[in-house]
């Protein structure tokens, strides 16, 4: 069996071991009003940032999900919603419980919310 290093180190691992992962989630009371799909492009977070965003006291979610989506950060949507910071407009587009669905989601993308590690029996 190989080591952690052995298994990091070997010539033929791939770069993409240090790219986030991303995924497309549909918001489907959007979907519904606008008559198409309605999603959002996520990524998961670098631990620093997410480190940041834990000692956050108030409106966490919020800011792992602009962190976590940069679309929603789009002043033209502050334009057209209204809000004078892109937390305000996520605010008035989404209802709580998408903002704290789509922020489990960023979370799950980084390894939070999940199963990240397997313990070895007789090892």
């Amino acid at each position: 069996m190989s080591t952690f290093l052995d298994m990091l180190l070997r010539p033929e691992a791939p770069e993409s071991l240090n790219v986030l992962p991303e995924a497309e989630y549909e918001i489907k009371r959007l979907s519904a009003e606008l008559g198409a799909p309605v999603t959002l492009r996520l990524r998961g977070l670098p631990y620093g940032r997410t480190q940041e965003l834990r000692r956050l006291e108030r409106e966490q979610d919020v800011e792992i999900l602009l962190a976590g989506c940069r679309e929603l950060s789009d002043p033209r949507l502050g334009e057209k919603y209204g809000g004078a910071a892109p937390a305000e407009t996520v605010k008035k587009l989404l209802l709580p419980g998408e903002i704290a669905d789509l922020a489990r989601a960023v979370e799950r993308l980084t390894g939070f919310r999940q199963d990240t590690i397997a313990e070895i029996k007789n090892a």
